[in-house]
């Protein structure tokens, strides 16, 4: 498995939970990415149910870390 494919596989799994989800997707190497999700507040822990088994197996049998972070979307950004 490539990364490019752990990618997709999370984000098919994400979009699954929660169509309406905004994914952004950053390869930091060949066997590491991290997406960043927003989703309404209502679905942040169905996302985050449907992501948890599927990432940890994907790490443990193909060596693929693809770590997800789910943000409100609707939430007021910080200003600092």
């Amino acid at each position: 498995m490539s990364i490019d494919d752990a990618i997709k596989k999370m984000t098919d799994l994400i979009k699954a939970a929660c169509a309406g989800a905004e994914i952004k997707a950053a390869k930091m190497s060949d066997e590491e990415a991290r997406l960043s999700v927003y989703a309404p507040a209502g679905d942040m822990q169905k996302i985050k149910d449907a992501a948890f088994q599927p990432s940890i197996d994907m790490l443990n049998t193909d060596g693929m870390d693809v770590q997800v972070f789910v943000y409100d979307r609707d939430a007021p950004l910080l200003k600092g």
